[in-house]
């Protein structure tokens, strides 16, 4: 077996990809923005920034990822390098690297919320623990 790590099959890629294309900001804020700002007309706007942005930044990183198989960096400066491209490409693999740095501090913040909710919520020695939690979610 080849110790290059490459996905095992399509279904792996796509469930991989579609889940980091989900992330926690479309469960967590998605619906909240839907009903403060007006509805379907948000949602149109959200799918039509999500073909015209995201779709062609996720296509290009699929394809850099592929075509070099190193880290963003690693894979930047080797493009640059072997289309004779200006090196200060590189900076944009370096960027991509601090957004992950960056969206993994905000995960750690929400899932550290949502961890001490556990302890929060349900409390020792109560006679109606779900009144206490409907009590709880009201008042947050």
């Amino acid at each position: 077996m080849s110790s290059n790590k490459i996905w095992t099959g399509n279904m792996t890629f796509i469930l991989a990809a579609a889940g980091s294309a989900v992330g926690l900001g479309n469960i967590w804020k998605f619906p909240y923005m839907v009903g403060s700002n007006g509805g379907s007309a948000f949602v149109i706007i959200y799918l039509i920034c999500i073909l015209a942005i995201g779709f062609p930044v996720m296509v290009s990183e699929i394809l850099i990822g592929k075509y070099a198989r190193k880290s963003p960096i690693n894979s930047l400066v080797r493009i640059t390098q072997e289309f004779k491209l200006n090196l200060s490409w590189k900076f944009l693999g370096v960027l991509g690297a601090l957004a992950g740095v960056i969206i993994l501090s905000y995960y750690s913040v929400f899932a550290g919320m949502a961890f001490s909710y556990i302890f929060k919520v349900f409390p020792q020695g109560l006679e109606n623990p779900s009144q206490y939690s409907s009590d709880y979610f009201k008042r947050s």
